[in-house]
């Protein structure tokens, strides 16, 4: 008998990796939209499903899932504040999720950010896109080796930042309330406002804990910021303030802003407006009007060949681990009830 799977968000160049990595033979429904209330329907006569970020696990949904037999709700994200914990664990369901996946995929980004903003890549090709060769001031930039680069937060990820940002000869500075001696050998740790006062660049990869940093970068965060620095944020839009960021970059405290997320982004994340008036969130909508000073992606970090793979095999093994051993180290801890 087979074990049928439905897969959400599974993106049109991401078929043939779940088909390929499929080492354990599932029957396989893959469906490319992020499940919605409208096509939960679609999982009816599976015995699982593989979400993404940004599916909607609320408590209807888990409770149509459950109604249709359905028992593990498993996502191939490292966060799964998408799935309401307390209504899985009232409906028996068990959870689970991919602790972590190519560290490299995330850094990578960040990097690329930072060093377009640094040498105004965008800005500079935005012109000769227009045929216009000529070299104006904003196309001056520092050398990235005369450049103190801050690392808040040096976990896998942002060590790997950090780790690159030194190969290209960075003085990298971090911050952590952990200070690994694997970080420590990469890093100078220093105390945060130091840290701000000090860099060029500051980069973000902190996790975001509900009620205790809800918009950790506000108007008192950037005012300890160098004048003139670069933020670049690829862990969690709930991180940031935009209004704060917004006024930031107005008034050039802020030379340039990267990011890859947003609060509340999959209201907008992964579909197409025919003008900026249609975004709902209109903080996003001006930042992304400031462009090419204000560079944004709609959360693809993880959007890479190593890092899918990774994502893809945990989420299997998870599911292998449960069915042959009863339960996956990978489960996510639920509510008593």
């Amino acid at each position: 008998m087979s074990f049928k799977v439905t897969c959400y968000g599974v993106r049109p160049n991401e078929v043939p990796f779940f088909n390929k990595l499929n080492k354990y033979q599932y029957e396989l429904n893959l469906v490319e939209s992020l499940m919605t209330n409208d096509n939960v329907v679609e999982a009816k006569g599976s015995n699982a499903v593989i979400l993404r970020g940004n599916c909607a696990g609320n408590r209807t949904n888990l409770e149509k899932l459950a109604s249709y037999g359905i028992k593990y709700v498993f996502t191939r994200t490292v966060g799964f504040n998408h799935i309401d914990l307390q209504a899985a664990a009232e409906l028996g369901l068990s959870v689970a999720r991919v602790p972590g996946y190519s560290p490299n995929a995330i850094a990578e980004l960040a990097l690329t950010l930072a060093m377009s903003l640094l040498r105004h890549v965008s800005h500079t090709v935005n012109k000769t896109s227009k045929y216009d060769f000529r070299v104006d001031g904003t196309m001056f930039s520092k050398e990235i080796r005369n450049c103190k680069v801050g690392i808040i937060g040096t976990g896998k990820i942002g060590l790997t930042e950090a780790g690159l940002f030194k190969g290209l000869g960075a003085d990298v500075y971090g911050y952590d309330v952990f200070q690994s001696d694997a970080a420590k050998a990469v890093v100078k740790f220093v105390e945060l406002d130091e840290l701000l006062a000090q860099c060029d660049i500051v980069s973000l990869h902190v996790p975001y804990f509900p009620g205790q940093n809800d918009k950790m970068v506000n108007a008192e965060f950037i005012s300890k910021m160098k004048d003139g620095a670069i933020l670049i944020n690829t862990a969690r839009g709930e991180l940031q303030d935009n209004a704060a960021i917004l006024e930031a970059i107005k008034s050039g405290k802020l030379d340039g802003f990267g990011t890859d997320v947003f609060a509340n982004e999959a209201s907008f994340f992964f579909k197409a407006f025919d003008n900026g008036n249609a975004i709902p969130d209109q903080s996003v909508r001006e930042l992304v009007d400031l462009y090419p000073r204000v560079l944004v992606t709609p959360h693809v970090g993880s959007n890479t060949d190593e890092a899918l793979s990774n994502m893809i095999e945990i989420s299997y093994d998870n599911l292998n681990d449960v069915l042959t051993k009863g339960s996956t180290p990978n489960a996510v801890e639920l509510p008593k009830v």
